[in-house]
């Protein structure tokens, strides 16, 4: 059951810039991760007309015939964890989500020495042979990476923190990860069909990293998780749906939180696109609590998977490798 609630807009155009007004920005950030740990993004300096062409050559891609997308399929991605997967083949607490989609990042030679030392979740991506898609997809994880600076410069500053606290100790190279999904319209396959009460786009999940910057289109369907209930959060025309993650959880000592949420399965009669960028702390940093903020309890009692964030000791890469290789099973050997 959903209520009536809805996540606050924020207008952000003072932090892009740079000017004098972003305090006030910052102060709505803090309030809306206290509150809700989501909201809306507006002023974001992101271009209407790159938004318009990765979805126009998303959709491109994700019309091909399942043989021929799966020319580009994960297990060719080995260590660096891109590629395609068909619907069903990605798990959420165990269960397969009814989406496709196509596992990115940010782009990285083979001569970058995180590659060299084969890190998991670095490299080249599997680029389509779609015109035009890979130039979209490298324009937006730019515009988005730039974006989701600025918007942790906004939380710093919303902890009372110098602006750069984060980039000078977690995000100064963050990790970039993006996936463009694809809802399907068409109905469950027959083994699915059964279960189909179970079977949601997404299901309940909070994300790994510090920040999500999604772009929805305008079929919708996240639900987001509040105190008082499950709300929708439908797509507002030119802004993006931004939700803290366990990372910035565990930094804050659950004063800020990260929200459980999830994806309707597409009903609509026509496929449905989500594009989620995740701007996370360097693999090989190493979490910590900010100093000078409440210690944090134990809410594992009251989260989705019954863990406790503020438990865990060790890397971002460490947390990330020990959350993906639940997400495709199938694939868990090639990154851990």
């Amino acid at each position: 059951m959903t209520t009536t609630t809805t996540l606050p807009l924020i207008d952000v155009s003072t932090l892009v810039a740079g000017t004098p007004g972003r305090a006030e920005a910052a102060r709505r950030i803090g309030a809306a991760c206290r509150a809700h740990g989501f909201f809306y993004v507006q002023g974001h300096g992101v271009p209407a007309d790159l938004v318009a062409r990765l979805e126009n050559r998303s959709r491109a891609f994700f019309a091909l015939d399942t043989a021929t997308k799966l020319r580009w399929r994960m297990a060719l991605g080995g260590r660096a964890w891109r590629g395609y997967f068909p619907a069903g083949g990605e798990l959420t607490s165990g269960r397969p989500d009814w989406k496709e989609g196509l596992y990115l990042g940010t782009e990285l030679p083979d001569d970058d020495p995180r590659v060299q030392a084969r890190w998991p979740v670095h490299g080249r991506n599997l680029f389509p042979d779609v015109a035009g898609l890979r130039e979209a997809i490298l324009d937006y994880l730019a515009a988005l990476t730039a974006l989701g600076h600025r918007l942790m410069e906004g939380i710093a500053l919303s902890l009372g923190l110098p602006a750069d606290w984060f980039a000078a100790r977690y995000t100064g190279d963050p990790l970039v990860l993006f996936r463009i999904f694809n809802y399907p319209a068409q109905p469950l396959p027959q083994a699915l069909d059964a279960q189909a009460g179970d079977i949601w786009g997404v299901g309940e999940h909070t994300d790994y990293g510090l920040l999500t910057l999604l772009l929805q289109d305008d079929g919708g369907g996240l639900q987001v998780k509040t105190r008082g209930g499950w709300i929708e959060a439908p797509p507002v025309p030119g802004t993006f749906v931004i939700n803290i993650g366990d990372m910035l959880d565990r930094m804050t000592g659950g004063l800020y939180r990260s929200t459980p949420h999830r994806v309707r399965r597409n009903t609509a009669g026509r496929d449905r696109l989500s594009f989620p960028v995740f701007f996370d702390p360097a693999f090989d940093a190493r979490v910590q609590p900010i100093a000078g903020l409440p210690a944090p309890e134990d809410d594992s009692a009251a989260r989705w998977d019954g863990a406790n964030v503020h438990a865990f000791d060790g890397t971002y890469g460490d947390y990330l490798l020990g959350k993906v290789g639940k997400v495709f099973p199938q694939l868990r050997d090639a990154v851990l």
